[in-house]
């Protein structure tokens, strides 16, 4: 198996993007995951490595996938799904499915878009 070694320094780059995305300080993300504010600097930085448990931590606060963030060569569609579901976790149940009904029918007759 092939080593993976990751980039701290954009993986703190793609942390700072998406927690400015969701118009968030630092203070903001280190209080929502039980983070000192200089800690998330650092991480943001890449000088710190996070533990998975705090990824997970600061990735469900930034409502983004764990590969989102530390994949950087992931493509949009590979988050495709994940991305529709925290589009739309939150919505009126109703209105959830008949989305996905018109999905449904939109997948059915895909050969004749």
């Amino acid at each position: 198996m092939e080593e993976i070694i990751l980039d701290y320094t954009a993986l703190g780059e793609r942390i700072k993007h998406a927690r400015k995305e969701k118009k968030l300080t630092q203070a903001d993300l280190a209080e929502e995951c039980s983070l000192s504010t200089s800690y998330v600097g650092h991480v943001e930085r890449g000088s710190r490595i996070p533990s998975l448990e705090t990824l997970y931590k600061i990735a469900t606060v930034l409502d983004v996938s764990l590969d989102a963030l530390v994949f950087d060569s992931a493509l949009p569609s590979e988050n495709l799904f994940s991305n529709i579901e925290s589009c739309i976790r939150h919505k009126d149940k109703k209105k959830v499915t008949a989305f996905l009904k018109t999905v449904k029918v939109l997948a059915d007759n895909i050969d004749e878009l």
